[in-house]
């Protein structure tokens, strides 16, 4: 597929600010990790639950969908577009991303991908999306209009140019490892980069992936709940499996109602830690 580049002849749509503009970011010296969002596919606090983490007044249970951005150099890659992605980006100021990586394409990592248009009218140019086969099928089903080129603009549309990856690629420089996991029966992906690694939505981690998960500096680790669950690491499993990865850090994601911030962080090991919505950990 055609690689991103400026396009002069994409206009904004008129509603959209002449001094609405943003330059690159500036270089960071290793790489910087911000979580987005930690929550489950419902968030919390879930629609009308009075639970203890629900009612909470403690910021840090309050989850959005997961994702992620990780800053290499100059280079920003967004994780999923979760539902929550522009409020998310408000909160975070994520105003530049070079390229998605899709973990698989379950409603709460992928419904947020039309918001990326705002990127387009920003950076003046398309945006390269990496996901496996299925996400890539799915992207187009759903978001048909995205990629009909015969469809109308109305308010505007995300360009994007969908990429294949099922192996160890360099964008812009920075080097990306795609990480084969399974989500109950599914095949999901997880990635890493740099020291970093970010694994999310997966129930099991095959014996095969974990070549690329040593010498991690930080690891951000699926972590329902404390039952276990048939699509996602539990507490007990993804305790079990933080332990054989033995990153500096790892940081638990995907947590829902069931796991109260600071009862959960007490719990830990000291090299582990509950993530929360706003989190940056830099390597």
């Amino acid at each position: 597929m055609s690689s991103p580049q400026t396009d002069p002849k994409y206009n904004p749509p008129s509603f959209w600010p002449k001094h609405a503009s943003v330059p690159p970011p500036k270089p960071v010296r290793g790489t910087r990790l911000t979580v987005l969002g930690c929550g489950t596919s419902a968030g919390v606090p879930l629609l009308a639950c009075k639970c203890r983490v629900c009612a909470s007044k403690n910021p840090r249970n309050n989850r959005t969908r997961a994702s992620v951005t990780i800053q290499a150099g100059a280079t920003t890659f967004l994780i999923d577009t979760s539902p929550d992605l522009r409020a998310q980006a408000l909160r975070n100021e994520v105003h530049w991303i070079d390229s998605v990586l899709f973990t698989h394409p379950h409603a709460d990592h992928i419904h947020g991908l039309d918001d990326l248009r705002n990127y387009n009218y920003l950076m003046a140019r398309s945006i390269p999306c990496y996901g496996n086969q299925w996400t890539l099928d799915e992207l187009t089903e759903r978001f048909s209009y995205i990629f009909n080129e015969n469809t109308q603009l109305g308010g505007g549309k995300p360009m994007l140019t969908l990429q294949l990856i099922e192996k160890r690629i360099k964008i812009k420089g920075v080097t990306v490892q795609p990480l084969e996991l399974l989500h109950g029966q599914m095949p999901v992906l997880g990635y890493r980069i740099n020291d970093v690694a970010y694994i999310t939505d997966c129930s099991y981690i095959p014996d095969r992936t974990f070549r690329y998960l040593k010498g991690l500096e930080v690891l951000v680790l699926d972590c329902l709940r404390p039952a276990a669950h048939t699509t996602h690491l539990s507490v007990e499993t993804a305790l079990a499996f933080a332990k054989k990865i033995g990153a500096k850090k790892t940081f638990f994601t995907h947590m829902g109602h069931e796991i109260e911030y600071k009862k959960f962080a007490r719990s830990l090991p000291r090299t582990m830690f509950p993530a929360y919505d706003g989190l940056v950990v830099s390597t």
